[in-house]
């Protein structure tokens, strides 16, 4: 049913002209006239932004600023070991795959400790030929020893020792008497690993970029021997029987 907002037909609606005649009623419909004119121009303006272009925004979202600080966390942590920071003195250097879990960069010349890296690299190489071949091969004169952990004691502490003494020769010869880690290094020219060895001569002729994917070989096939002859002498100690 249609509702009528005037119930007393006695009593005429007040239009515009009349609302002069009375002061409570004019002041009344002043107050609708000028709410209903606020809401119009209220509804005006929110229609016609809706047709305003967008202006582009100069504030960075949560997810564009996590997204941001989250790639920059992952610039800093380590290749090989994603949940480390990755070290940064190693940069430039042949080999580097960000790996010093202990932090020993931060520590000690870099140079020294590529010394150390090719040295250990080179003697790990060695041993892993040694160290089945102690299994086939013995020298004249020696007692045959198939377990290669037990090829020390064989020799005796003399034969040993002599190992021991000739090798500080060596080092002692090839770094001029300079053989501590403050001293190593005193020539700038001094490279490390480097000592002037190539009896082949396959560094002949090479490019710097030949050059460094040699000692980039020489360092995998290091480092795969460092690991390779501490899993036989542990093999060898766990099993108590010879490797092959």
């Amino acid at each position: 049913m249609p509702v009528s907002l005037h119930t007393d037909k006695s009593k005429p609606l007040l239009f515009p002209k009349q609302i002069t005649n009375n002061p409570s009623s004019n002041t009344y419909y002043l107050q609708v006239s000028i709410s209903m004119k606020v809401f119009i121009i209220t509804a005006l303006i929110g229609a016609a932004s809706a047709f305003a272009p967008s202006l582009p925004s100069t504030r960075c979202s949560p997810t564009s600023s996590y997204t941001s600080s989250t790639s920059e966390l992952k610039a800093t942590m380590s290749k090989s070991v994603p949940f480390l920071l990755a070290p940064t003195k190693t940069k430039g250097w042949v080999g580097d795959v960000e790996f010093d879990p202990f932090g020993f960069t931060e520590y000690f010349d870099m140079k020294w400790l590529r010394e150390a890296e090719i040295k250990h690299s080179r003697v790990s190489m060695l041993a892993c030929l040694g160290f089945w071949q102690q299994q086939y091969v013995t020298l004249p004169g020696l007692t045959p020893v198939a377990d290669s952990n037990l090829a020390p004691a064989a020799v005796g502490a003399s034969a040993m020792l002599q190992i021991v003494v000739w090798m500080g020769v060596l080092e002692f010869w090839t770094n001029k008497g300079n053989v501590t880690m403050e001293t190593m290094f005193s020539d700038p020219k001094r490279v490390p690993g480097d000592l002037g060895f190539d009896p082949l001569g396959l560094g002949v002729g090479k490019s710097k970029e030949d050059m460094e994917r040699m000692q980039l070989r020489e360092l995998k096939n290091g480092r795969l021997a460092m690991l390779a002859i501490g899993g036989m002498i542990h093999h060898n100690w766990v099993f108590g029987e010879p490797l092959f």
